[in-house]
């Protein structure tokens, strides 16, 4: 079974509570922030990733976003947790914690 495959199924499962936790964290972002912070933290994702899936959480009512208009070029769309997206991040977070706790446990030496 080829690693690359699993690396990529196990990012693109984390990908939306890093999303919504980085909105959550900034109350608003820009999407070219998002893409930064998630540079940052060695997650790379590339535009053509995270625009469907902005729109997809959009779509859902967990994220609203608003217009502002910009000096150097087009306006720029930032997004926000609605409630139900800050319900949901909550969760996700919850059992984020409660995996990450049981792989340690099964995966460190004793």
């Amino acid at each position: 079974m080829a690693i690359d495959n699993t690396e990529s199924q196990m990012r693109k499962g984390l990908l939306e509570l890093c999303i919504l936790g980085i909105i959550d964290r900034q109350r608003e972002a820009y999407p070219s922030d998002i893409l930064e912070q998630l540079k940052e933290a060695k997650l790379v994702v590339l535009e053509g990733t995270l625009y469907p899936l902005l729109t997809r959480l959009k779509n859902a009512g967990l994220l609203s976003y608003r217009w502002e208009e910009s000096t150097s070029g087009p306006p720029r769309k930032y997004f926000t947790l609605t409630e139900e997206g800050r319900e949901l991040y909550s969760q996700l977070l919850n059992t984020w914690n409660e995996l990450s706790t049981s792989v340690n446990h099964l995966t460190t030496s004793l």
